[in-house]
């Protein structure tokens, strides 16, 4: 298992600790900041999903004119941490 942590931009939550299986599933996920009913219902519905499934889902998810989101920072967390560990 691996936890890592990483600091969102452009969005209300500063920070996103997450934890992830060796098969690539996710294990739990929270934010720093930000609205914590959102953010808590959707650590909630990515855990137990595998990292590639929640990408595709997330993935350019828009906050008003930001051009980002909390979700969307999900996303490119777990694509940093794909091409880490690469």
């Amino acid at each position: 298992m691996t936890s890592f942590q990483y600091k969102t931009r452009g969005t209300c939550s500063q920070m996103i600790q997450i934890t992830v299986t060796d098969d690539d599933t996710i294990e739990e996920v929270s934010f720093l900041g930000g609205c914590q009913g959102n953010l808590t219902g959707i650590g909630s519905l990515v855990r137990g999903m595998k990292i590639d499934d929640v990408i595709a889902r997330l993935s350019g998810t828009q906050c008003g004119y930001k051009g980002t989101s909390c979700p969307d920072q999900l996303a490119r967390a777990l694509k940093a941490y794909k091409e880490q560990k690469q």
